[in-house]
């Protein structure tokens, strides 16, 4: 059998909880009070020292069973039949030998799993006589039980607080002898270490500061320091399940996601801040110290690739040695080095802007990405950044990467924005900040623009430099905008003409949207500086600027229109992406070219430039190609790219200035056919099409609840006020999934209208209120509203979620992210609680909980430090949460539990359990197992322990149920990928069913 073969048997998760069993258990901290002194492997096991709760038997059974393991399943055994029982000698004669080994925990684990595998080879008897195959076999075997010991060796809490400790002092005498030795013996090392520091600097100078692009007011800076400036941002993951529970939709900070995720896909509209975040994330890997929060990129190293630079000229997409001179880095790195970071598993890779290179490149780009992550397989970060509907929805799922989604900016980001914005700004800005707040909060239209930070920052800029006065809608917003950036800015300022040319704004915008219009068209996002040049001396001629020197024009609009730049020195590219769209948009409106724009529709990268186009045109303009649009949906040969065409033609809807009314009528009827949503993602696509969606969905009378949902689902996606009375109508409505979205949704609109507006008029019963932040809670205490069954985030302040949990005494809390204020002190007051969740980070102890309260289910996934037995005091607690590996401690501890009724286990964690435990309480077993063994799992152990049960759920594997007939009585649960055996002969009283 092959070596990977048997390896992937030996990694799977059944064969954990088994060599589990070799070590002892362990308590919490670093052993500071104690004799400070290394914790030798002895000392650690199981079947030695005086405290022993194997013998040398148990280790020789447990090696019989890893043996048995890998010998199941597909591709026959991996050695001879014959030589079974020799193998199983040696292996346990292996696994005894790390009683024998002269060394302590810390130095084991940096060892690895194959040096320690030699040690263990070394100090056992060598075996007799074995054929080739089966030495190969004990070889593998004995180097992945290292794996799963080192691996339980890092998770015993005293060695982790102990290494830390340990490394905290060792740091910098460590750096005192790295430095001494390479200054006497100067190579790879020292030269590496020389170079990243070098690389790094460079990193922080250029990623260190956030251009406002172009939007310099007087006397202010053009680039914040990007750690001022930077706003931190939610990202969703994508929920595609139909029927899932809307209460338990997820966001966590984008910056942070990396930290849990080693791969991840992040999907943004255009301004959402992608490029903004892959600046942050290699700043923050730069930094010393990290910012807050970001500790876990410490000694990592960004690889920064934008995609449209790597492609600018058709190149190939670069191997790790030539990242950094593909990514036009001027440094040279040492022959190797990109390769030895990622090998060890310590480099940050930041791809950006999938959607920037043409569609037909982009399985290039996925097939280049996938090479990367074969060659460097443990340890990287990995973040690719994409328009949404650029990728499909599973495009790098078998990759492992995990998909997220930038989420609109919040009500009180685009107040942090603000007001960081204006600071920024000098003081001149100061007497307009709170007329823009109040303009946010009471002018829909402006509340629309400003959704995301290049959005935003255009607002602020424009309400500053107008005195307070905006204009109404996107189109007019980017029109000032471009008057500001390429007239007034320099002729207010007093700047003259610089490179000795003045031109008016028509002709700069002409220039320039020749540009744009070539890269457009031409599926690029920069262009050579040389073709650009020749682009802008073509056009002069015509535009009867023959007196003007093409290179002083060019070099004006490349330094002073604040709308190019250069990426590099022989390269043009816009400052932002919607920029070209906007510009690109008005010369095919210019050109005329509504045939090459229809047949881009579907062309993701083009459906903001087509509702521009539609936004310039003329009303005959804009009705021919919204008309065009609909042609084209019902040309389409499948429903959704029908949706697609039919919602965009919608959402251009709302760009255009004047439209035909029969033009108008159709569009909506079309829409209409498509409403009300059949799945939460045409729900979603529904709510791209904007406020005018909320005119076309139904009212709740007489729709079922689960269109009810969808419809209330599409509508909470519309990012507008104007959605709070539409929500109004459902919030009478009885569906407990409608309620629940209802509630979701709080987190989207202001405060306290939706407070007043809906969520006070929500029939509370089963319904889970979700207080996210102080100003929900302020509303909730404002309302009086006592919910039941409440959800509480990290988010809110300690006084705050006392004073909530004081008025609400709810009957169900769940604490989200980790407890309030960091502790669970507000959970004192308590007294109706019957269920209480933990969050999955929690540290904790059974004192922490409230005293004197009915308490039914405790939900958790880090065991209490102070064990399971202070739960006794709990009385109607019946039911205990999944216990994924339960030492005997933990075994023994549920003996002071005679409550407890309902349980959650695997089937190997019942192998685990002492002979003398016997919880004949428990009625109802939920079992799962791993279906890995040849005969199944025997019910032997269960019906030990579990001498009352009535009801057994099996999920997952093969089951033994022979000895189910020694219960009493019993009902026999399975699913469907449970298979069965020893079911003749069963007694009547035992039920099994599916």
């Amino acid at each position: 059998m092959e070596p990977a073969l048997i390896g992937t048997r030996l990694a799977s998760a059944a064969i954990g909880p088994l060599l589990r069993k070799l070590l002892a258990g362990d308590g919490p901290g670093a052993g500071l009070t104690g004799a400070d002194r290394p914790v030798r492997l002895a000392s650690l096991l199981s079947f030695r020292g005086e405290k022993r709760t194997l013998t040398e038997k148990d280790v020789r059974k447990l090696a019989a069973t890893l043996v048995a393991r890998t010998c199941e399943g597909p591709g026959g055994p991996p050695f001879p039949p014959d030589e079974t029982e020799a193998v199983t000698d040696a292996l346990a004669a292996h696994l005894l030998a790390l009683g024998d080994l002269d060394m302590d925990d810390v130095q084991a684990v940096h060892l690895g799993p194959r040096a320690l595998a030699r040690r263990l080879r070394a100090a056992a008897p060598a075996p007799d006589g074995l054929a080739a195959d089966s030495v190969l076999y004990l070889d593998t075997a004995t180097e992945w039980a290292c794996h799963h010991i080192l691996e339980f060796f890092t998770r015993r809490s005293s060695f982790v607080a102990r290494t830390l400790v340990e490394q905290t002092r060792g740091q910098a005498a460590l750096a005192r002898k790295v430095d001494a030795l390479a200054a006497a013996h100067p190579g790879p090392l020292a030269e590496d270490a020389a170079f990243e520091r070098r690389y790094l600097a460079h990193l922080a100078r250029k990623h260190g500061h956030l251009t406002i692009h172009g939007i310099d007011l007087r006397d202010t800076r053009e680039e914040w320091p990007l750690d001022v400036a930077y706003l931190s941002l939610e990202a969703t993951g994508d929920a595609r399940d139909p029927d899932r529970d809307p209460r338990e939709h997820a966001s966590v900070r984008a910056d942070l996601a990396p930290a849990a995720h080693e791969r991840i896909l992040l999907r943004g509209q255009a301004g959402s801040g992608k490029t903004t975040l892959v600046q942050w994330l290699t700043l923050a890997a730069c930094a010393t110290p990290p910012a807050e929060g970001m500790g876990y990129l410490h000694g990592r190293v960004p690889f920064v690739l934008p995609l449209r630079t790597l492609t600018r000229h058709g190149e190939r997409l670069p191997d790790a040695e030539r990242f950094l001179s593909a990514a036009d880095c001027p440094l040279t790195p040492p022959d190797g080095w990109a390769d030895r970071v990622l090998s060890a598993g310590r480099g940050l890779v930041l791809v950006d802007g999938i959607d920037e290179i043409p569609e037909a490149e982009r399985g290039r780009a996925r097939d280049w990405l996938r090479g990367l992550l074969s060659a460097y397989e443990g340890g990287n970060r990995w973040l690719v950044t994409s328009r949404p509907t650029a990728v499909r929805d599973d495009w790098l799922a078998r990759d492992g990467f995990t998909e997220l989604t930038l989420s609109p900016m919040t009500p009180a980001e685009v107040a942090t924005f603000v007001r960081r914005w204006h600071r920024a700004a000098g003081p001149a800005a100061a007497p307009y900040e709170q007329r823009l707040l109040d303009s946010l909060r009471t002018t829909e239209h402006v509340a629309q623009l400003a959704t995301n930070p290049l959005m935003c920052g255009l607002v602020c800029a424009l309400h500053h430099e107008r005195r307070g006065y905006l204009p109404r809608g996107r189109g007019s917003l980017y029109e000032a905008a471009l008057s500001m950036l390429l007239v007034r800015r320099d002729r207010e300022r007093g700047m003259g003409a610089p490179y000795g040319v003045d031109l008016d704004e028509a002709p700069q915008i002409q220039l320039v949207q020749r540009l744009a219009y070539w890269m457009t068209l031409n599926d690029r996002f920069q262009m050579a500086r040389g073709h650009a040049e020749s682009l802008v001396a073509e056009a002069l001629p015509a535009m009867g600027l023959t007196d003007h020197a093409p290179d002083q024009v060019f070099a004006h609009l490349l330094h002073r229109s604040g709308l190019l730049r250069e990426p590099t020195a022989d390269t043009v590219d816009f400052v932002h992406r919607t920029f070209q769209d906007y510009l690109a948009a008005k010369a095919l409106v210019d050109h005329w070219d509504i045939g090459v724009l229809v047949r881009n529709a579907t062309d993701d990268r083009w459906e903001d430039v087509l509702r521009m186009a539609v936004g310039h045109a003329r009303p005959r303009e804009a009705a021919e190609i919204l008309s065009e649009l609909l042609k084209a949906a019902d040309a389409a040969a499948d429903r959704p790219s029908r949706l697609r065409l039919v919602l965009l033609a919608a959402t251009a809807l709302g760009h255009a200035t004047e439209v035909a009314p029969e033009v108008r009528a159709e569009i909506l009827r079309r829409t209409g056919e498509v409403i009300p949503p059949r799945d939460p993602d045409e729900a979603r696509e529904l709510a791209g099409a904007g406020r005018m969606v909320l005119e076309l969905l139904p009212g709740p009378e007489g729709l079922d609840e689960r269109t009810a949902h969808l419809v209330v689902v599409a509508a909470t996606h519309v990012l507008s006020d104007a959605a709070v009375p539409f929500l109004a109508r459902y919030a009478d409505h009885p569906s407990l999934g409608v309620r629940a979205q209802l509630v979701w949704a709080w987190q989207r609109y202001d405060a306290r209208a939706y407070a007043d507006g809906v969520v006070a008029r929500l029939d509370p019963t089963e319904l889970r209120l979700q207080v996210l932040d102080d100003e929900r809670a302020d509303e909730l205490l404002r309302l009086g509203l006592a919910p039941e069954l409440l959800d509480l985030s990290a988010s809110v302040s300690a006084d705050r979620a006392a004073a909530v949990l004081a008025r609400c005494d709810p009957r169900e809390l769940r604490l989200l992210d980790h407890p309030p204020g960091g502790e669970l002190a507000p959970l004192g007051p308590l007294g109706s609680l019957e269920y209480l969740a933990l969050p999955t980070d929690a540290v904790w102890r059974t004192t922490d909980l409230p005293e004197g309260v009915p308490l039914r289910r405790l939900n958790f996934l880090s065991l209490p430090e102070d064990g399971l037995a202070g739960l006794a005091r709990y009385p109607l607690l019946g039911e205990l949460p999944y216990l994924p590996e339960p030492t005997p401690a933990v075994w023994r501890d549920l003996r002071a539990l005679p409550q407890i009724e309902r349980m959650t286990f695997s089937a190997e964690a019942l192998t685990d359990c002492p002979e003398d435990v016997v919880l004949p309480r428990v009625s109802f077993l939920v079992c799962y197992g791993g279906g890995r063994r040849r005969r199944g799992h025997s019910l032997d152990d269960v019906v030990r322990v579990f001498p009352g049960l009535q009801l057994l759920y099996l999920s997952g594997g093969t089951f033994d149920v022979s000895r189910a007939g020694d219960l009493a009585a019993l009902r026999v649960v399975r699913t469907s990928s449970v298979v069965l055996t020893g079911t003749e002969g069963l007694p009547s009283r035992v039920r099994v069913s599916a």
